[in-house]
């Protein structure tokens, strides 16, 4: 029988190395088309280069007016209004009255004063005549200076006793004179806070006076705002309604301390010949230019937020890769945010495509506005 030829071992392996050379080749190169097929691109952006520069800004701020001067006003004493004279809106003069008190308890004060002093000098002049009788008997020895002594003390005492009571007679009529309440200065009746028939103590508020001797408009602004503004800032004031009804002032007053809720401080510019259109308690507008000192202004839509505050992407021109950063916002306005803090002069921000961006990215500028 003729036999089988046997394939020599070292044969096999010479056929099988080159064919395990091509499959590897070709695992190679499609992992080498796969790997390319995964990288990204990167992302084109658009941006613009930061650039500082000293903001001198106008500032518009919404307030009212309010009277520069105001007195509260109450009653001296205590007792039970009878008449009330005035209203909210009502223009008082110095010496009007504006409320009365039920005047019998003063008018019975002065009748007892009137016939304490009638006593009081009845006493005096039985004194003084014992006085000048025991002064002439002393001159001719007929009595002794004790006697004398004593009748002068009795007179200085019955003398003593018609002072006070013409004190207390005075004290009386000025009481009866408290039971009117008049207005010391002209002015404007903004509240009343009693009606006739309460019963009211002394110094309780009664009457709210706006005094007509200047006019402020108030406003309450922000800290950051108020670190801004210049030693003496003029300030325009116009009225919200009608423009044209306009005034300036200067700041007459700051809060010290700011509102525990707004944390806002209160500023009273004083107003100079305000016109007539400028009445207690219309809504007015105030206009200032404050220097807030250097700031970088940006586009709007290069805002984004990062852990719930203001930040930016900052494109790193070697790596050109994106990373976020927080920022401190000065202002904003639908089309441009002044950067306070944050950003350096000649950093690239991007102005578009910043929610499709993550740290690290590769960007591709587009163009980069100056």
């Amino acid at each position: 029988m003729p036999r089988t030829p046997i394939a020599h071992p070292a044969a096999s392996q010479r056929r099988f190395v080159p064919a395990l050379a091509c499959c590897a080749a070709l695992l190679l190169a499609g992992c080498g088309e796969k790997q390319e097929a995964q990288a990204p691109e990167p992302r084109p952006v658009r941006t613009v280069l930061a650039s500082s520069r000293a903001a001198s800004d106008a500032v518009t701020l919404t307030g009212v007016v309010e009277a520069q001067n105001e007195a509260t006003y109450g009653f001296r004493i205590g007792g039970r209004i009878i008449e009330r004279l005035v209203n909210v809106g009502d223009r008082v003069v110095p010496g009007q009255v504006m409320a009365r008190l039920d005047p019998q308890d003063e008018q019975n004060g002065i009748r007892s004063a009137q016939a304490a002093l009638s006593a009081a000098n009845a006493n005096l002049a039985q004194t003084r005549n014992q006085y000048e009788r025991q002064r002439q008997l002393l001159a001719r020895g007929f009595t002794p200076r004790a006697q004398y002594e004593q009748a002068e003390q009795a007179f200085l005492n019955a003398r003593s006793q018609v002072e006070d009571a013409e004190a207390r007679l005075q004290m009386a009529q000025d009481r009866l004179g408290f039971t009117d309440l008049k207005a010391d200065s002209a002015g404007v009746v903004t509240q009343r806070r009693a009606e006739p028939g309460e019963v009211v103590q002394a110094g309780q508020p009664v009457v709210e006076v706006a005094r007509q001797d200047g006019r402020d408009a108030v406003f309450d602004v922000p800290a950051q705002l108020l670190a801004g503004l210049p030693a003496d800032p003029e300030v325009e004031v116009s009225l919200s309604s009608d423009p044209s009804a306009r005034a300036t002032g200067r700041v007459r007053e700051v809060a010290p301390q700011a509102d525990p809720v707004t944390r806002t401080f209160r500023v009273r510019v004083g107003l100079a010949n305000p016109p007539e259109a400028l009445r207690l308690g219309t809504t007015v507008t105030g206009r200032v230019v404050v220097d807030s000192g250097p700031v970088i202004e940006i586009p709007a839509s290069a805002l984004t937020r990062l852990n719930d505050k203001p930040a930016v992407w900052v494109v790193d021109p070697k790596a050109q890769t994106v990373s976020l950063r927080n920022v401190e916002v000065l202002r904003f306005s639908p089309a441009s945010v002044s950067v306070a803090e944050g950003l350096k002069p000649s950093e690239i921000v991007v102005t578009a495509g910043v929610q499709a961006l993550h740290p690290g990215q590769k960007v591709r500028l587009l163009g980069t506005q100056l």
